[in-house]
């Protein structure tokens, strides 16, 4: 009898002790619960200055980066220094994607950019073109004859393409010469929409403007200009403060190795 009552104690202690431990672990759970979001786990957002140049391209590899990632890539297109100015004034732009070394340079002087994940992802080249197929001869001779009325020029101030159609200008000897035909735009999109709509007769614009699907250009007339008439334009992508502790922004830097990334870059005419 004496057995049995302890039996019978030691099951109900081995019960309490059971509920107890339920009872912990329940806490715990509730506890961990707490400190996760509600609902699926999100995926990232990448806030992305992307040169004006490189606009049509970039969409093409967001697009196959936001496939194969889950990762939304918002995009800001523009010229590298406004955007070096807004960085500088706390815009919280994770990538830059730039047209250029040196404003990557400066971001990591600033410490605005981490300088171990920058890499040249391309290099750029000049074209003066026109929407009329008959404007503008294979070696740039246009611009000596002077039969065009505007000239379209991003700003050389902020995009370094249109400093690049001014090194040209003046490597040829017709920077004064044309001056007041020059049509300052804000950037190479601008350039590029002045010679489209007729406003300008012909522009320097970046290749990858013009190029169709067969490498040639797809459409009015063009001079490729010889790379050795300016600097070579290297375009870096680099990893901002902002983003330095965020996965997905250092994804979206990594993804520009990719061979998918390369062949798009590739089709749209830069070197590397």
């Amino acid at each position: 009898m004496m057995n049995s009552a302890v039996s019978a104690g030691n099951m109900g202690l081995a019960h309490g002790a059971l509920r107890r431990l339920f009872r912990f672990l329940l806490r715990g759970a509730a506890f961990v619960a707490a400190l996760l979001p509600c609902g699926p786990l999100s995926a990232g957002e990448i806030l992305a200055a992307v040169a004006a140049n490189f606009s049509a391209p970039m969409k093409r590899i967001a697009s196959e980066f936001e496939k194969e990632t889950g990762h939304k890539v918002l995009i800001s297109n523009g010229t590298v220094g406004k955007f070096y100015s807004q960085i500088k004034n706390g815009a919280g732009f994770e990538v830059l994607v730039s047209s250029d070394r040196e404003t990557p340079d400066k971001l990591v002087h600033d410490g605005l950019a981490v300088e171990s994940t920058r890499f040249t992802y391309a290099i750029g080249k000049l074209v003066l073109w026109s929407a009329d197929k008959d404007k503008v001869d294979s070696r740039g001779e246009v611009l000596k004859s002077g039969e065009f009325q505007y000239l379209a020029l991003a700003n050389p101030k902020f995009a370094v393409y249109g400093a690049a159609g001014e090194t040209v200008l003046r490597k040829l000897g017709l920077l004064d010469a044309v001056k007041t035909r020059i049509v300052t735009a804000e950037n190479i999109t601008q350039a590029y929409q002045f010679v489209a709509t007729g406003n300008a007769d012909l522009g320097f614009v970046a290749l990858s403007q013009v190029i169709g699907k067969d490498g040639k250009i797809a459409a009015g007339s063009a001079w490729i200009v010889p790379q050795d008439h300016y600097q070579p334009i290297r375009q870096d992508v680099i990893l901002l403060a902002a983003g330095k502790d965020k996965a997905p922004a250092l994804a979206l830097v990594n993804y520009f190795r990719t061979e998918k990334a390369r062949s798009i870059i590739r089709a749209y005419g830069y070197d590397f």
